[in-house]
């Protein structure tokens, strides 16, 4: 049987896109799901999402029974996780759009505003990047060195280093990537990010964390 990707409908993603990507990068069973029992019997789990922080979690928890879901089947059981844009940046401790809106809490840190330390400098930071990894954990591993697409304003502040899968450079450092364990959050799109981001879901729907 093939396995079960549970790609988490929950208003606030580009379900379409992402899940035409899986597809294309190998994934013969993505459902796209708002049902907690789903989630459960999932084999990997994809987090999507686009829009303001505060949005995306109050949306998320509004989902009856989704984030007692997640942390069954992501920190208990222990399956791979994919957070995209939003959908990583909601694994952080807090973000701070629109007010302080409490997150996942699974990798510790702060999501803030991208400081334009130098006004050549554009916020949203938008379009293509260099992805920098960097090599710490498990998740880290399925990032390669490249170019991505990039789509944000707010930006992960990770408490630890050591989560930090991967960096990009726009006016300065900014988290491209985190990474825990069998959880792994990137900042870019992946399916909006050519032969890179299907290489990166491809080496996702194969890891054994």
């Amino acid at each position: 049987m093939a396995e079960r990707l549970a790609l988490i409908d929950y208003g606030a993603g580009n379900l379409r896109s992402v899940a035409n990507a899986l597809k294309v990068a190998g994934a013969d069973n993505v459902i796209v799901t708002a049902d907690p029992d789903v989630v459960r019997r999932a084999d990997r789990i994809v987090l999507p999402g686009v829009g303001a922080y505060r949005a995306c979690a109050t949306a998320l928890r509004g989902v009856t029974g989704m984030i007692d879901a997640l942390e069954e089947r992501v920190l208990a059981d222990a399956v791979p996780f994919l957070g995209i844009c939003v959908g990583m940046q909601l694994l952080a401790s807090r973000g701070v759009e629109h007010g302080v809106t409490e997150g996942l809490d699974w990798i510790a840190g702060e999501v803030r505003l991208i400081e334009r330390t130098d006004p050549a400098i554009k916020v949203p930071h938008m379009g293509w990047n260099d992805v920098s990894p960097m090599h710490h954990g498990d998740g880290a591993s399925l990032i390669r060195g490249g170019e991505a697409y990039f789509l944000h304003s707010y930006h992960f502040a990770a408490d630890d280093g050591a989560d930090v899968a991967a960096m990009t450079d726009h006016g300065g450092g900014l988290v491209a990537a985190v990474a825990r364990d069998n959880i792994l959050g990137v900042q870019f799109h992946p399916e909006k990010s050519q032969a890179y981001g299907l290489g990166l879901l491809s080496r996702f729907l194969g890891w054994q964390p």
